[in-house]
């Protein structure tokens, strides 16, 4: 693969950033949405800010520790750069994907905190798009690196104990 390549054909997975950008702009406006619910009744409502709040900063956390280990690695696209190696290290021995992981609890934790259910829904449909992206760039990890499969055994994917 070329880097030489227009963005607009997504050979390397441009058209994924995209739609993740689409994504979290929505998860972003859910609470100013038209049809916006009604807060959360009481007591779920302070329940749901506090974990909100705690998704929220967790989700920050995991995005930005992904991006300090990830370092000179760090890309945009889901193709790996070239000359990259692989990080097992830091967050990265917890969790395969701590920025999507982080994208997606932070998305959650918004629309908990702000009461916004279509924000939720948004969350949601983030996590499926995110899975989805990192199946592709497994694909492509595997193709570089020969441990990533032994990796992909032993560490989770998008979340910690759990997916």
């Amino acid at each position: 693969m070329t880097g030489q390549e227009p963005w607009w054909r997504g050979r390397r997975g441009e058209y994924y950033v995209v739609a993740q950008f689409i994504f979290l702009a929505l998860v972003l406006v859910g609470p100013w949405w038209p049809w916006r619910a009604a807060p959360w009744p009481s007591p779920w409502g302070i329940l749901a800010q506090i974990l909100g709040l705690l998704l929220a900063l967790l989700g920050a956390g995991f995005a930005f520790a992904g991006v300090w280990n990830l370092g000179r690695n760090l890309t945009a696209v889901p193709y790996p750069k070239d000359g990259s190696r692989l990080v097992v290290s830091g967050l990265y021995g917890l969790i395969r994907h701590p920025i999507y992981s982080g994208l997606i609890l932070g998305s959650f934790g918004w629309g908990l905190l702000l009461g916004a259910p279509v924000s939720l829904a948004w969350a949601a449909a983030l996590f499926g798009l995110l899975d989805i992206k990192s199946r592709r760039e497994e694909a492509w990890l595997r193709e570089r690196f020969p441990d990533y499969a032994a990796y992909q055994k032993r560490v989770r994917k998008l979340l910690p104990f759990i997916y």
